[in-house]
């Protein structure tokens, strides 16, 4: 009977994505001229949001 993994999980998954060709790194605002810019859809937002107004994307 298999047991579920302990320890840290996320890490071997991220691992297992990497091997086969994945990014795993953590995805987050960019920045343009004077904005934030979503990562997920490219809407500029005033520097202190914390949400996408767009699509809902949040760090």
């Amino acid at each position: 009977m298999a047991s579920a993994p302990t320890g840290n999980d996320e890490s071997v998954f991220d691992q297992f994505l990497t091997d086969r060709g994945h990014e795993t790194e953590r995805v987050d605002w960019e920045q343009e001229y004077n904005k934030k810019q979503c990562p997920e859809c490219g809407g500029l937002h005033e520097m202190a949001a914390t949400e996408c107004t767009v699509c809902g994307w949040n760090s």
